[in-house]
């Protein structure tokens, strides 16, 4: 049974710490769904996303790590990434 979690752990998707990443990339990370992190980056309590076009949102993936090591007291800076 270890075997079958190092093999899981070793499958799943890892987030580069520089660069950007669409939901696509982050949605097998973000332990919530994608309309809860749409209502967490509205209210400042998830990574603000930035509209490359029309059809392209990405999210700072400096940012995402930050969230993703306090979800619970993360808050937005103003101005850019702390």
């Amino acid at each position: 049974m270890a075997a079958q979690t190092v093999a899981a752990a070793a499958a799943a998707p890892a987030l580069p710490p520089v660069g950007m990443s669409r939901w696509q990339q982050l949605q097998h990370i973000i332990p919530v769904s994608r309309e809860k992190w749409r209502q967490l980056c509205l209210v400042g309590r998830a990574p603000a996303p930035i509209r490359i076009s029309e059809r392209c949102t990405m999210y700072p993936n400096i940012e995402v790590h930050r969230w993703l090591a306090d979800p619970i007291g993360y808050r937005q800076v103003k101005g850019g990434a702390a």
